[in-house]
């Protein structure tokens, strides 16, 4: 859909934006409207009022719903699938016992951590927490001290994976809508996400197991009966499903960068082939397959089928909401706010990214939820990033990245993760702000100051 030209002032189309995002956290947290209905809800309204001609209204909400779905639906879903496959089948058990045996008990945090950072790449937040704190508890157990020395680390890695990586929804539709190359996104976000996880929660996590001594909660004590029947798949068949998506974006990714330097021929067919089987729709589209091969563990078809669709309920919300984000941008692209914010951003001299950052944390202090934080930054970043020139692949990655730790700081009482930390761990609001919280600001804000020197650097 061609943007529209506009019939306001850039004071009053910013006024407008801020007045839509003032509407849709009124909905959302005064009167309890599901965001995606909200975020339609207020799209409709604010196409209206820029004064979009109503024979386009309709399209304009469809073109940025549609656009922004058939990324994210395909990603979101496949993900869900690996990760369900992974849990069922007692891998992340497999990945945790065998860590722990190579770095030893001395380094039990280290290994959970790391275990939790493979494991966090297919699977969401809350779905891999809960899969994993029967290990982290049979860890503490085992091992003693506080059950914070051992949940921090592992918590703060599915949070930082959930963030900053594909497929997960908030970084592929940030991606999607700045038009972030998603292969590109996966390396950046990854090699962001290590030295974030180190610093902001594995030290963090050490440190506060000491400060706040707390017995290990007598939940989740057993694993899924249906793990019990079965042998449980070998280490490598684990790391196989794991790594192999990524091996394969990398390809893609990798290809594309050497036939742009010329080593080699980028029109050629084999080039061709390997990079499609490269894009990430299609590589994990393959992940799922090896892995209902690979992990069946000789369960029948229809249970395999029954797995998977159990897989896709909890996602819907999910990719409705990022769809519904897309769209709210789309209608933000087509009234020509974006433009406004430009100019606006530049008049102040405040660097896209740094915009950016507090505009996401500010949307994620005031509604709590990590993915609309990002998706609604996204959204109303994307027209401004369209329009400014001289942006290379690298900096809309690092300008994802950045989003993506403003979605992260300053997690309190209206996100549900914060909720399901504490409700697990069994600590009171208190203990959770300072232990929870103040780890996700650590890493909200040691991942905004790699991506900003990342930004100024590339």
């Amino acid at each position: 859909m061609d943007q529209i030209e506009p019939g306001f002032g850039t004071a009053t189309l910013l006024l407008i934006a801020a007045a839509a995002v003032a509407l849709l956290l009124l909905l959302i947290l005064r009167f309890r409207l599901h965001a995606f209905v909200a975020l339609v809800l207020v799209s409709l309204i604010t196409a209206l009022v820029t004064g979009i001609p109503f024979a386009d209204v309709v399209p304009t909400l469809l073109q940025g719903f549609g656009s922004t779905l058939a990324t994210v639906a395909l990603l979101v879903g496949f993900g869900a699938m690996i990760g369900r496959m992974l849990e069922i089948t007692g891998g992340a058990q497999v990945l945790a016992d065998r860590l722990i045996g190579k770095f030893g008990a001395d380094r039990a945090p280290l290994a959970l951590g790391v275990a939790s950072l493979l494991f966090g790449f297919p699977i969401f937040f809350d779905a891999g927490l809960v899969v994993m704190l029967p290990i982290i508890f049979s860890v503490a157990h085992r091992f003693g001290g506080s059950v914070l020395l051992y949940a921090l680390p592992a918590a703060g890695a599915f949070a930082v994976m959930h963030a900053f990586l594909p497929p997960h929804p908030g970084p592929v539709a940030a991606g999607d809508l700045l038009g972030a190359d998603i292969g590109l996104l996966v390396i950046v976000g990854l090699v962001l996400a290590l030295p974030t996880w180190y610093l902001g929660s594995y030290l963090f996590g050490l440190w506060a197991g000491k400060r706040f001594v707390l017995p290990v909660p007598q939940l989740l004590g057993a694993l899924d009966d249906d793990r019990h029947d079965r042998q449980p798949p070998a280490f490598g068949t684990v790391m196989l499903v794991l790594l192999l998506p990524l091996g394969l974006i990398f390809l893609n990714t990798g290809l594309n960068t050497l036939a742009t330097m010329g080593v080699v021929d980028g029109e050629a067919l084999w080039v061709n082939i390997l990079r499609m089987i490269g894009q990430t729709p299609v590589a994990l589209l393959i992940t799922v397959l090896v892995a209902m091969w690979k992990l069946s563990g000789g369960r029948a078809a229809q249970d395999m089928e029954r797995i998977m669709d159990g897989a896709l309920g909890p996602v819907c919300a999910i990719i409705l909401v990022t769809g519904a984000g897309g769209m709210f941008g789309g209608v933000l692209r087509a009234s020509g706010i974006g433009e406004a914010l430009a100019g606006s951003l530049e008049s102040v001299g405040m660097p896209l990214i740094v915009a950016a950052f507090l505009i996401s944390t500010a949307l994620r202090v005031a509604q709590g939820s990590a993915t609309v934080a990002l998706t609604t930054t996204a959204g109303l970043l994307a027209p401004t990033v369209a329009a400014t020139t001289g942006l290379s692949p690298f900096d809309l990655c690092f300008l994802v990245i950045a989003i993506a730790c403003g979605a992260t700081v300053l997690s309190h009482v209206n996100d549900s993760g914060f909720w399901l930390v504490g409700r697990f761990l069994e600590m009171d609001e208190r203990t959770t702000l300072k232990t929870w919280t103040v780890m996700e600001t650590l890493l909200g804000v040691i991942g905004f100051i790699f991506a900003l020197i990342g930004w100024w650097l590339l």
